[in-house]
């Protein structure tokens, strides 16, 4: 009885492919992976690479977004306190401009009127994480001034105009600064200048009717700030919303990476058991044939 040699290199052959089917599949169970090389499954390697691409993007928006979010709450919390300041401001200066305060009187004023403008000023030049709010891109020195020998005195603005914005995945633009010289004013507009008009002519007993007329400047100034401060509420709330949309793709996203990589344990579970059973069936037809003297029925 002579064995056909090509029925022996072709059992050799099935017994490797056997075990290297069945190394596959148990790495793939003990790592959870289907595709762990570029070999072994190239479209889906391209696929997963695109997406973790997109992933990371995501990722650095929502980062930023979420700092950015913080920095304009707190820009946010500071205009609050300036319209409390501005709005304490415009009842002392009516109240002071009755006609019926002595001169004793209306130099109290001015001196609360003072302490305002310099409130005021403070918080112009808050900072945050080290960087000054309302500088435009100059954020590393106070953007605002006083100059005490002028009259009335001058807030100088030493920032610039600059308006920054933060790019969302999709490649829109939205707003996370207000440069100050656009919410306080510069030199002698604004609320800073108006308050210093006001505290100058309540200095110098100025006319009732010019009282009236700065007061009224102010106001006007309050109305600016507080568009300006709408705007600031706007971009925070369309910040807050597209980092929530971002985070729920960056999601979706990393699902379906890992759906294109990842093994599903009961199918790899399942073909290796019968993996296993083909194999041990090659076993034990080639301990058959080795029984029977393999090299002599080669012959």
């Amino acid at each position: 009885m002579r064995v056909d040699p090509n029925y022996v290199i072709n059992l050799t052959a099935a017994l490797d492919q056997s075990t290297g089917e069945e190394d596959v599949l148990t790495s793939e169970l003990s790592s959870g992976l289907r595709v762990a090389t570029l070999a072994d499954d190239p479209v889906a390697v391209a696929q997963s690479t695109l997406l973790g691409g997109s992933i990371a993007q995501d990722d650095t928006f929502v980062q930023t977004a979420s700092n950015e979010s913080s920095r304009l709450q707190v820009t946010d919390s500071t205009l609050g306190e300036v319209v409390s300041q501005v709005t304490s401001a415009l009842s002392t200066a009516v109240s002071g401009n009755n006609g019926t305060l002595n001169a004793s009187d209306i130099a109290s004023v001015a001196q609360a009127l003072s302490g305002i403008r310099d409130q005021v000023l403070s918080l112009a030049n808050t900072s945050y994480q080290g960087q000054y709010l309302f500088g435009g891109s100059q954020g590393s020195t106070p953007p605002f001034v006083l100059d005490t020998t002028t009259n009335p005195a001058t807030a100088n603005y030493t920032g610039d105009n600059s308006v920054q914005y933060v790019e969302t995945p999709s490649g829109q633009k939205i707003q996370v600064n207000l440069p100050g010289s656009s919410v306080f004013g510069a030199a002698g507009s604004g609320v800073l200048g108006a308050l210093n008009q006001l505290i100058s002519d309540f200095s110098g007993g100025a006319a009732t009717a010019t009282i009236t007329a700065d007061t009224s400047a102010l106001t006007t100034a309050l109305g600016q700030l507080s568009s300006q401060r709408s705007t600031l509420d706007s971009a925070l709330s369309r910040l807050q919303s597209t980092s929530t949309y971002v985070q729920t793709e960056e999601s979706q996203l990393t699902v379906a990476q890992s759906n294109l990589v990842s093994a599903n344990p009961a199918t790899v579970a399942s073909q290796l058991s019968q993996a296993e059973t083909q194999h041990q069936a090659l076993l034990s037809v080639i301990n058959a044939v080795g029984s029977s003297d393999l090299f002599s029925l080669m012959k």
